[in-house]
């Protein structure tokens, strides 16, 4: 699929590269209508392997046979998602380009952090059916084996262990309160950042890290190969045999939501061409509630609930304002 960048767009965009999959032509006729009739791009602002990259590549062979076209897989890594939404607000916001991605926290960090060329009202939630959070966790045949063990070493010497982290990321503002709560030297910490959740995993998994960071439901399939430590949450997760934040550090301790992941359009798209998108919105809650996907994503470790526009949007509103709450955090490390 050929994309036209003017030099400055080039120069903007940087050299990541695009890494392009065409799926497999639909197996079923698609209703008549006018859109879609041509190939249809999924966006991801993360390099291969990571939550949104299986997310889209799960989920398109089923929603290409609801939308009867291809769905082609565009990788647009880098900057901490900034050069994939950057350029997914470049292309026309006529339904042949959708978005799966982290929405939060990583468009909210562009915008307070990274001088985005976009506003969140820009962008508009379908679904966001991952709801994460953060986990802590460190290599399953590694020598910390709780918590407690964590505290212990960053109270003593900060600089310690080595914390796999992505730079501008929830995860790194629930470290910064986490040390903080805990009377450890943030300054100190000794982080080693990773641009984006797939490797930030696996460097912990392979205990290339003391500890990592990072979203908690994208450590699933590599839940043999770690030991969870500490949930960023109020309550317990996913089956993870670790406490909660609010059981280390006390029922008022503060943490930052983790990732909400899904499927998004350019706001104007859903004024400009009113029918179009009631076509792709109806074609991906029907897609999202049939049987066999569900199947299919839950045997992946992959988020399957409809929210809707409504809920994912207001979802994503008050985790920015939680989050702008505490830029000082985001911008002074």
């Amino acid at each position: 699929m050929a994309h036209k960048f003017s030099r400055r767009t080039a120069l903007k965009l940087g050299a990541g590269g695009l890494a392009v999959a065409a799926i497999g032509a639909p197996a079923v006729l698609r209703a008549q209508s006018a859109y879609p009739d041509r190939p249809i791009s999924v966006v991801i602002p993360f390099d291969t392997g990571g939550y949104n990259d299986r997310l889209a590549r799960a989920f398109a062979p089923f929603l290409q046979e609801t939308l009867g076209q291809p769905l082609v897989i565009v990788n647009r890594g880098g900057a901490g998602a900034l050069l994939g939404h950057s350029y997914f607000m470049q292309q026309p916001d006529d339904g042949y380009a959708i978005l799966c991605t982290s929405a939060a926290p990583y468009l909210p960090l562009n915008i307070l952090t990274q001088d985005a060329p976009f506003k969140l009202e820009d962008f508009h939630m379908i679904n966001l059916p991952s709801r994460d959070y953060t986990l802590m966790a460190t290599a399953s045949d590694g020598d910390l084996k709780s918590v407690d063990d964590v505290i212990t070493r960053l109270k003593a010497d900060a600089g310690s262990l080595s914390i796999g982290i992505q730079p501008s990321s929830a995860d790194l503002v629930n470290m910064m309160l986490f040390a903080d709560a805990n009377d450890i030297d943030r300054d100190g910490l000794r982080l080693v950042t990773y641009d984006g959740g797939g490797p930030t995993r696996n460097a912990a998994a392979g205990g290339v890290v003391d500890i990592g960071l990072v979203g908690g439901q994208g450590f699933l399939p590599l839940a043999e190969k770690i030991t969870p430590l500490v949930v960023f949450d109020d309550a317990q997760r996913d089956g993870w045999s670790c406490p909660p934040v609010t059981e280390v550090n006390g029922a008022d301790a503060q943490f930052v939501a983790g990732s909400q992941r899904g499927w998004a359009v350019h706001a104007s798209f859903v004024e400009k061409h009113a029918d179009r998108y009631q076509t792709l919105l109806s074609a991906i809650e029907s897609t999202t509630k049939d049987s066999k996907v569900v199947e299919s994503l839950k045997g992946q470790k992959l988020a399957t609930d409809w929210f809707g526009p409504d809920v994912s949007n207001k979802s994503l509103r008050s985790t920015a304002k939680v989050m702008a709450e505490h830029i000082d955090l985001l911008k002074g490390t």
